[in-house]
């Protein structure tokens, strides 16, 4: 199929792209570029465009007779979106009812959308599975809920067929070391903890050792970005008009905060320090999914099952990449 993905050149959406392409897709990146990155896009692929600009979404769209749609822009920093709301309404939800307008404007009925554990909020029972209540407790989780209803809405009244993708940490980088995580500022645990490792911060601060954990720190589900990719193609493959897929993507293992920072030191042979530091206002004690229904739907299992294994991935990218993208570039 003709797929168009947005926020292709973002950390998921582009990793997605080369298991597209592995698949026999044609692929159009539809990215501004705000926090996307130009080197992460194959050579040909890119076109920049806006959520906000309708009239280019839907011309992108007929010029390039695209089929099916894979959404990932959005912006996802949960403090953030506390602090400035208005960006996250304008654009993940906004943004998102222009895509799917201009896809219903050119037919185009077939859309796998990126959405996040975040929609659940701070839930009273782990694992979390589909049927958890989604509360979510920040602007970020409730404007991704907001595109999930959008989504119901258009199904039932324009017979979209869609796939919500609820992720749970999504870490790691490409087997070839050729894509990887890079944001800016950085906000994901695995990237921090081995950016002290490369001495380009003096420690990692721990954010909280008295929760009702093993361990006392706060416990994560990490799923693997290549593994997220094979799950958006195993959807998209099983899209019908008019119908939705709901699940949860995660390994259903979770680790803590000293478990993943145990994993770094054991990958990269350094000593990492770390200092304590308060809890962080709404961070769970624990968040692990109950993946069974993916597994279910879309026959998707996990091939990264361990910390350790994800780890490597990651600091085989940051080691060759060490300033990110930037890399290279004499900056």
């Amino acid at each position: 199929m003709r797929i168009l993905v947005t926020g292709g050149a973002g950390y998921v959406g582009s990793h997605c792209v080369p298991h597209l392409l592995r698949a026999g897709h044609e692929v159009v990146v539809y990215d501004n570029l705000f926090q996307g990155h130009r080197e992460a896009v194959p050579a040909g692929l890119l076109v920049e465009g806006d959520l906000n600009d309708p009239a280019r979404l839907a011309s992108v769209m007929r010029e390039r007779r695209i089929e099916a749609v894979m959404h990932f822009a959005a912006l996802a920093l949960v403090g953030e979106s506390v602090q400035k709301p208005e960006l996250y309404y304008r654009n993940n939800v906004i943004g998102s009812f222009n895509l799917l307008d201009a896809m219903r404007e050119c037919g185009v009925r077939k859309i796998v959308f990126s959405s996040t554990t975040a929609t659940y909020g701070t839930p009273e029972k782990m694992p979390i599975a589909e049927t958890t209540p989604q509360q979510p407790i920040n602007p970020y989780g409730f404007s991704k809920l907001v595109v999930e209803r959008m989504l119901d809405d258009f199904s039932a009244a324009h017979g979209f067929g869609f796939a919500a993708m609820r992720y749970f940490n999504a870490a790691g980088a490409a087997a070839d070391g050729t894509i990887g995580e890079d944001h800016t500022p950085e906000s994901h645990l695995i990237p921090i903890v081995l950016q002290v490792a490369l001495a380009q911060r003096p420690n990692i601060s721990v954010f909280g050792n008295d929760y009702p954990t093993p361990d006392g720190t706060c416990v994560r589900d990490y799923v693997h970005v290549d593994d997220l990719a094979s799950a958006h193609l195993a959807a998209l493959a099983r899209l019908q008009p008019g119908k939705s897929i709901k699940v949860n993507l995660g390994t259903g293992r979770g680790y803590s905060v000293q478990e993943v920072i145990a994993a770094c030191r054991k990958i990269t042979g350094h000593p990492i320090p770390t200092i304590a530091a308060p809890r962080r206002p709404g961070d769970p004690p624990e968040l692990i999914a109950d993946a069974s229904l993916a597994r279910q739907l879309l026959d998707w299992t996990p091939r990264h099952t361990t910390i350790e294994s994800i780890v490597e991935s990651a600091w085989r990218w940051h080691q060759s990449h060490p300033r990110g993208y930037a890399t290279g570039k004499g900056e």
